[in-house]
């Protein structure tokens, strides 16, 4: 087992009601859990997002944290969040990493394997 390791489960939600196609404004919530599955205590600092919309257009998101905040995770514990991501088309997809360190000081990244977000009924 790795001792440095999250595991990262992502359910994604389209906006509806925040969403304007008329004006290519297209929300989506995604909630995440990050869950430490390694031995050792960790703070998730700061995360890494790339978002691509459907013309292939590319974003980069950094920043601390997550939703303001920082969390400590020991093994076996969790924290969910809700955040959101506006695209100007009716699909796109997300990838991207979280920066942790670890209680004994060793820093490591988490790899968030992409997701899709899409309006319903417009991918078969």
């Amino acid at each position: 087992m790795n001792p440095y390791d999250f595991s990262v489960q992502v359910r994604v939600r389209f906006v509806a009601e925040q969403s304007d196609p008329a004006a290519d404004l297209y929300l989506f919530a995604y909630t995440i859990r990050v869950e430490n599955t390694g031995s050792v205590a960790a703070q998730l600092l700061s995360r890494h997002w790339i978002i691509t919309d459907g013309n292939g257009k590319v974003e980069e998101v950094r920043g601390a944290g997550v939703v303001g905040e920082q969390p400590h995770l020991a093994p076996g514990q969790f924290f969910e969040y809700t955040s959101g991501c506006p695209l100007s088309t009716p699909y796109g997809t997300m990838r991207g990493s979280y920066q942790c360190v670890a209680a004994d000081g060793v820093t490591f990244d988490v790899n968030i394997a992409e997701f899709v977000l899409t309006v319903p009924r417009v991918l078969h």
